[in-house]
């Protein structure tokens, strides 16, 4: 059976069984088809070393573009396996290309005092403008809590739980948590939350929804101009990653971590938090409990 045939069996099964989207589809049809004419005779009867030299020709693409086409091999020849077309899948001798989330950029401790200054001296006074104090929240809850821009603009009226100590947030893949609020953060609701409009169901209300998540971005630039910060080096998720990095430096563990930033994978905590080994190694030093024993033989005694 012809390469076009079999892809076309295979996509139709991807379609069928695995529902597919339309775009995954187009993206495989054309990973295969070019894989179809790099490899020499047809790809259905291709080995281990075609697929080597394939991905060898592939090292000028970007790793995350390697490893979708290897990907794509994979589940073209388990499917081809599964049919009874061939006795292997030589894809699965191919290691799969090493690729790295990039991190996020970084606010010092002091580009985030500058902008809590800003955001302070602005709803400041004895009847500050309605939007400063709108600001002075939305960065408490930025940094201080961590929240996406998508979960913080989106929050209801009614979001604060036990006594004002969390804030009932829905996630990604519509998962709620809680998540705690600091005593800062607690006191910016009490003066922002007489100033929100009667019948509003959001916290942050805008015309007939919520404030945007654009609009926060704006926002979020135009005070960092004011505190005399580059803008081009704050948005909502720089301060999220500020959130989370600080509170890592101060002996947050990452379980703790992965629970307030929503993470469904600990090891996407890893990435965010960009954990360095040297602080790792103190960290084992200074906490762990044979840390306690020095000097003292932890060997087992002898049967």
């Amino acid at each position: 059976m012809s390469d076009g045939a079999l892809i076309d069996r295979f996509l139709e099964m991807m379609a069928a069984e695995r529902g597919a989207s339309r775009n995954t589809l187009a993206a495989y049809r054309r990973d295969l088809e070019q894989a179809a004419e790099w490899v020499k005779g047809p790809l259905g009867d291709a080995g281990v070393a075609d697929l080597r030299k394939l991905m060898a020709d592939y090292q000028s693409l970007a790793a995350s573009s390697a490893a979708r086409k290897l990907s794509a091999l994979r589940q073209f020849f388990a499917f081809l396996e599964d049919e009874g077309e061939r006795a292997d899948n030589p894809a699965l001798d191919i290691a799969r290309p090493t690729t790295r989330r990039p991190l996020p950029r970084i606010l010092t401790h002091g580009d985030v005092e500058q902008l809590f200054q800003q955001a302070g001296e602005e709803a400041g006074g004895a009847a500050p403008p309605t939007a400063a104090v709108r600001m002075l929240l939305l960065l408490e809850l930025l940094y201080g809590s961590g929240l996406r821009a998508s979960e913080l603009v989106s929050l209801p009226r009614r979001a604060v739980a036990g006594e004002r100590e969390y804030l009932i947030v829905r996630g990604k893949g519509d998962k709620e948590r809680l998540v705690p609020l600091s005593a800062r953060a607690r006191d910016a609701f009490d003066r922002w939350l007489p100033l929100v409009a009667d019948g509003s169901p959001w916290l942050f209300p805008s015309g007939k929804g919520h404030v945007s998540r654009v609009r926060l971005f704006q926002m979020l630039r135009e005070l960092a101009a004011r505190a005399g910060i580059d803008p081009a080096s704050v948005s909502p998720h720089v301060l999220r990653h500020a959130f989370a990095t600080h509170l890592l430096e101060g002996g947050a563990d990452l379980r703790a971590l992965q629970l307030m930033l929503g993470h469904a994978d600990i090891a996407t905590t890893e990435i965010y938090t960009h954990v360095d080994s040297r602080r790792l190694v103190e960290l084992v030093n200074r906490r762990h409990p044979l840390a306690q024993f020095d000097g003292v033989d932890l060997k087992p005694p002898s049967a």
